[in-house]
């Protein structure tokens, strides 16, 4: 791929330049002739609010189209994408000049229109357009059947982008607004980095002009620093990979610094000051192997000092729209580098994501996009839809077969089970085993190629909560994920239940019935986990008995008060003697694991959450205790700080932290030249749990460059 010339195509302003830039992109055949003769006769009286021809405006489209694709079908569709709109042309009178293929793609991009005139506000209201925006997106996404459509929207989007001076300023800000929170995700999501990267940019500067030219600033007054630091690395890893081997012509080596709204977003996020973001310089080195990525990863992790923390193998495991990297930082000299290593092919699916490898039907002309249809929203935040909504397009898929013969394309290294949940969900969620070639496996089996896959279901549903990080598909982990959430919820409503029995000794039926006259049943699931609550209910049952009269001095005895027990690392609350903890054989859980307790001869037996003999005692009505682990365990933490780099900085750094209860498990210094700063990365421990707080205090001694727990799955970097 050329990359897309944005400053050539900003300078064009005639018709003759915007054919001269769209032939520069694709050979003009007979067909693509015809669409821009067609195009340019239907908007012949039409002008954009700058005065040129509208005819360029399509013309520029269908050139960025074809920097990203040489799909003829979707150059003529970025040719035609308004004459339906905004001329007399009908879809009908598309698809007889055209063909089926065109029309289709004219007519989806014709919907998205349509979409966008149901869900956003006017723009001369003053109402919030996040709202409408974020419904928006969901039903761009939910009713758009081709992933092309979107591809060439977005490139629409793109040169709106472009040209966004030329309308009002409150235009400007609302369609900036709309072009962050639809059309950048929806490139994230399709895998397309330059295209989101562009348009998270543009949109930056009008919707925090402000913020935005405070960075554009920034890096113009450290414009020369930030050349040196880049060029002398650039320079030293050259030197290393020529003389380990490798000839000029075997890789290639840019540098680039962080793109504007990327960093706004880490400064935001972090609370953290533009030069202390550790990956605002990166170089990228790509070469024509998979395996010569490993061999420069060795030379630079041998030669340059690596901050472990900071290292992802994203080839070994590739992410799930197919993006592969190795991704490492280094210290070199009085800098931080992130270093990016992957191959050219890589590098082409890195920056065009879903439009590098269509994958063409029998028919030649649709694209397979059965892993759109399988999305399912769990938030509407911006945030979460980066983060939490991966997709299934992978760079490599294969197709396996049901017993008659029914086709299903999955990414590579799916499991049975995923084969299960693409048939349907319920046969997903009943799944017992499979038939593999006809021979019994299990359900995690990894499937291969052309397989003939067959799923044995049971008569219920089963709940398999340790599976989830071992299916792909986003269907697949959606359900169990879901199916988890209401087996945890059922647990915990029947644990509450079966507690109130332990402590107020009367039947599960008296209890329920107490419960549906007080209104408390909906929230009985609070009772297992939430002590204070458990108090309250209990006092509440307890004030309910004596109002009535009946068993005043038996109440007297403070039968019903809570006392806490503390055995290891577990908390029991009980109004009974527990002399004992036990763990039983059936699944010993870990500290931090979800565990229940129930209270048999006076001893608190502790079961996972998840365990079938816990399930049949709760079945059993066996009374339970409430549980939790103690609060006094150990967090681990990683942090990068930054210090003097005097006599005794690091010696009365280390002593201040002694006083904080930190007990620290590694610790690197960056080999500084000349410089009076140096960073300082560190592994530790520590009895506090809260992040900030314990962040609050190393402060006070400090600056925290880096701060995040190791022990957290669920932490972002």
């Amino acid at each position: 791929m050329d990359q897309v010339d944005i400053a050539a195509i900003q300078g064009v302003s005639t018709v003759d330049g915007a054919y001269a830039l769209l032939s520069e992109a694709i050979t003009i055949n007979s067909n693509i002739s015809d669409a821009l003769a067609f195009a340019t006769s239907a908007h012949v009286e039409q002008f954009r609010k700058s005065g040129e021809p509208y005819i360029i405006h399509p013309m520029l489209v269908a050139s960025i189209v074809a920097k990203i694709t040489e799909d003829e079908a979707m150059v003529m569709a970025a040719l035609l994408h308004d004459v339906v709109e905004d001329t007399s042309v009908s879809i009908e009178e598309v698809k007889v000049r055209y063909g089926d293929d065109v029309a289709h793609l004219v007519g989806g991009l014709t919907k998205i229109d349509s979409i966008r005139d149901a869900n956003l506000v006017s723009s001369s209201s003053d109402e919030r357009l996040i709202v409408s925006a974020l419904s928006f997106r969901k039903m761009l996404l939910a009713s758009i059947e081709d992933v092309r459509v979107l591809v060439v929207k977005l490139c629409d989007r793109l040169h709106n982008m472009l040209t966004l001076d030329a309308l009002p300023v409150h235009k400007q800000e609302r369609i900036a607004e709309e072009t962050l929170v639809v059309y950048a995700p929806v490139a994230h999501r399709l895998g397309i980095s330059f295209v989101k990267n562009l348009l998270e940019d543009l949109s930056f500067k009008y919707v925090f002009p402000h913020e935005e030219q405070r960075i554009a600033d920034y890096l113009d007054e450290n414009y020369h620093a930030i050349e040196l630091k880049l060029n002398a690395f650039q320079q030293a890893i050259t030197k290393l990979i020529l003389q380990n081997g490798f000839m000029h012509e075997d890789f290639e080596i840019t540098s680039r610094v962080k793109h504007h709204y990327s960093i706004y977003l880490k400064m935001q996020r972090k609370g953290i000051g533009i030069d202390e973001i550790l990956d605002l310089l990166a170089v990228r080195i790509l070469v024509k192997r998979p395996v010569d990525c490993y061999k420069i990863l060795g030379l630079v992790h041998l030669n340059f000092q690596p901050l472990s923390s900071r290292f992802k193998d994203y080839i070994a495991i590739a992410k799930e729209n197919g993006y592969q990297t190795i991704h490492t930082s280094i210290f070199h000299e009085s800098s931080i580098l992130e270093v990016q290593i992957r191959t050219f092919e890589m590098h082409h699916t890195a920056e065009l994501g879903v439009a590098a490898h269509w994958k063409y039907k029998s028919g030649g002309n649709s694209i397979n996009l059965d892993w759109l249809n399988n999305l399912q929203y769990q938030n509407e935040s911006v945030e979460d839809f980066y983060e939490l909504i991966k997709n299934d397009l992978y760079s490599e898929d294969l197709t396996v077969f049901s017993p008659k013969g029914k086709p299903y394309t999955l990414p590579r290294g799916a499991v049975a089970l995923d084969f299960a949940y693409a048939v349907h969900s319920e046969i997903g969620d009943s799944a017992e085993y499979c038939l593999i070639n006809k021979e019994r496996a299990s359900l995690l089996s990894e499937l291969h190629n052309g397989d003939i896959v067959g799923i044995q279901t049971a008569q219920e549903k089963i709940t398999r909560c340790s599976w989830l990080d071992a299916v792909k598909t986003s269907r697949a982990k959606s359900n169990i994920r879901a199916n988890c959430n209401q087996r945890i919820r059922s647990i915990d409503n029947r644990s509450g239940l079966l507690i109130l029995v332990g402590i107020l000794g009367l039947k599960v039926s008296r209890i329920e019935e107490w419960c549906h006259e007080n209104n408390t049943i909906d929230n009985r699931v609070r009772l297992a986990h939430d002590i204070d609550y458990l108090k309250e209910v209990v006092n509440s049952y307890v004030h309910d008995i004596r109002a009535a009269g009946r068993f005043t001095r038996f109440l007297a005895s403070h039968r019903f008060k809570l006392k806490k027990y503390n055995f290891g690392s577990l908390e029991i609350f009980s109004n009974q003697s527990v002399s004992d903890v036990v763990f039983d054989y059936c699944c010993h859980p870990k500290t931090g694991d979800e565990i229940v307790a129930f209270n048999q001869d006076g001893k608190a037996h502790v079961h996972h959450k998840m365990c079938k003999h816990a399930a049949k005692m709760m079945e059993d009505e066996v009374p339970m205790l409430f549980v939790r682990w103690r609060k006094e365990r150990i967090f681990k933490y990683n942090m990068i700080v930054s210090m003097q780099n005097a006599k005794g900085a690091l010696a009365g750094f280390l002593t201040y932290l002694v006083k904080l209860n930190i007990d620290i498990n590694s610790i690197e210094l960056g080999k500084e030249k000349g410089e009076h700063i140096q960073y300082c990365e560190l592994e530790f421990q520590s009895p506090e749990g809260d992040l900030n707080r314990l962040r609050g205090k190393i402060e006070q001694k400090i600056k925290v460059i880096q701060f995040f727990r190791t022990d957290d799955a669920y932490r972002s970097k």
